[in-house]
């Protein structure tokens, strides 16, 4: 007769260690979000362009993003998480050397587009945990405790990466300043290979390729119109033909996808009545948390003595107003509880949405002081945080127990969906309309500022009318949690 004699605590410990790894993967994904915003403004001046065509960039990379997610999430059950993420990581990295040395608004795009391919990191490295606690009893208890310590050092990598590239932007080369990112990224590559243990896959079937191919055609014909529009105007017959071609290619996706036994994207599930208001509150949601980082950020570093308006700051203010920011996320979705018991699930929900709404309501009379900026913010940073923790939650309350992985991943998708349109968007409104003789030359207008937020806060408002058609069982049925973004 023979006896284990490995400590019973065993598992547990090696789960720790694969956390501390993926902790160092999320910090690179952090400093990603948090390193470029500061530095848009000295970018476009490197790159030699306009600011509103620094949008490019964010929806180039947020289309990519939306569209990455599902396929490499479902080859990660086919192959094994640790490959797929490996693979993500190496496309990642890929792209982020390309930004060090792009010597042009294209060669920048592409790499910017190929960053993309981070935002799969979290939800594989979510079901490496899940996998790792399957024999520990606690499965579900150790995994959101895992997940919450990888949020926390995903903000925190937000700051950090904020407050380095804005002290550094004067004191480096923008070539140096730009491979501090790619080298994160690429440490990160070797800590997923040395540190994570390569597991095969679980998932049978296949990949739904054609439900990708045709999603993906309809996004890029919505995205080549607006291109266009931003090339020929609004008043391009060819643009507005691309976009309707591509709204209407959606029909026969959801055809496809209806017939599909193992679809890409289960429409069915997205048709229900509690799960809908919660995708199109994610897909508005995007436009502000996603698609308003760019505009805010040129506008706090545009100089009101050359522009007429901005706020003059430099790159370390807009460093600390991302801090604030995210601090302000932070205390949003620790809150959450709190409102929730106070207003219920929905009404906290529909709350946080109006809280939004009045954040980038505020920087349409009060944008001309620092301090303002920063009240704005941080009253939008309160909803947002509360969004982003209810929202992925809500979505796996209202779906069945064999599709909640499938429903949070969705809101994530749909929330860079609007995200990716609203750059496109925003970086035609904010279309510098100077002249070479003009010195406001390559600034967007005012009014360009003004339609974003705005923008960002009807969508906020819109969605809290969505949520209030969910049903009111539904989104009582499960008390929201903080996830991850």
């Amino acid at each position: 007769m023979t006896t284990d004699a490995r400590p019973r605590h065993s598992p547990q410990r090696g789960l720790f260690a694969i956390v501390g790894f993926l902790v160092c993967v999320e910090l690179a994904s952090g400093i990603l979000q948090g390193y470029y915003t500061p530095i848009f403004s000295d970018i476009a001046d490197h790159l030699e362009i306009a600011d509103a065509d620094v949008n490019w960039f964010e929806a180039a990379q947020l289309i990519v993003a939306a569209l990455v997610v599902p396929p490499l999430a479902r080859l990660g059950d086919l192959v094994g998480h640790k490959r797929v993420l490996l693979l993500s990581t190496a496309a990642t990295a890929v792209g982020s050397w390309i930004l060090a040395f792009a010597p042009s608004f294209s060669t920048f795009l592409v790499g910017a587009a190929l960053q993309g391919a981070y935002v799969v990191w979290l939800p594989l490295e979510v079901a490496i945990i899940f996998r790792r606690t399957a024999d520990t009893g606690r499965q579900n208890q150790l995994t959101r405790r895992s997940a919450a310590i990888l949020v926390g050092a995903l903000e925190l990598a937000v700051i950090i990466g904020a407050l380095t590239s804005g002290a550094l932007v004067g004191a480096t080369s923008m070539t140096v300043l730009l491979a501090l990112p790619a080298v994160a990224v690429t440490a990160c590559f070797v800590v997923i290979w040395l540190g994570i243990e390569d597991l095969p896959g679980t998932g049978t079937g296949g990949l739904d390729l054609g439900g990708l191919g045709l999603i993906t055609t309809a996004v890029g014909l919505v995205m080549a119109g607006l291109i266009v529009v931003r090339v020929d105007g609004v008043g391009s017959v060819l643009a507005w033909t691309l976009v309707v071609l591509g709204l209407v290619a959606l029909a026969p996706f959801v055809r496809f996808e209806l017939a599909q036994a193992e679809p890409l994207i289960d429409v069915r599930l997205l048709r229900e009545p509690g799960q809908w208001p919660v995708q199109l509150t994610a897909f508005l949601f995007g436009m502000s948390v996603l698609g308003a980082q760019i505009p805010l950020s040129t506008f706090a570093r545009t100089d009101p003595d050359v522009a007429g308006y901005g706020l003059g700051a430099g790159a370390g203010f807009v460093s600390t107003l991302i801090g604030l920011y995210v601090i302000f996320l932070a205390i949003g979705a620790f809150t959450l509880p709190l409102t929730t018991r106070a207003l219920g699930a929905r009404g906290a929900l529909v709350f946080s949405s109006l809280l939004v709404a009045t954040g980038y309501a505020l920087w349409l009379p009060f944008h001309d002081a620092t301090w303002q900026a920063l009240v704005n913010m941080a009253v939008a940073g309160l909803g947002s945080g509360a969004l982003v923790a209810a929202l992925p939650a809500t979505a796996a309350a209202a779906a069945p127990p064999e599709r909640t992985g499938f429903a949070t991943g969705m809101t994530n998708a749909t929330k860079t969906v609007g995200g990716a349109i609203a750059s496109a968007v925003f970086a035609i409104a904010l279309s510098a309309t100077g002249t070479i003789d003009d010195p406001t030359e390559g600034h967007a207008p005012l009014a360009g500022y003004l339609t974003v937020w705005s923008v960002c806060a009807l969508a906020a408002v819109a969605a809290a009318v969505a949520l209030l058609a969910m049903p009111r069982v539904v989104a009582e049925d499960r008390e929201p949690v903080p996830a991850a973004d």
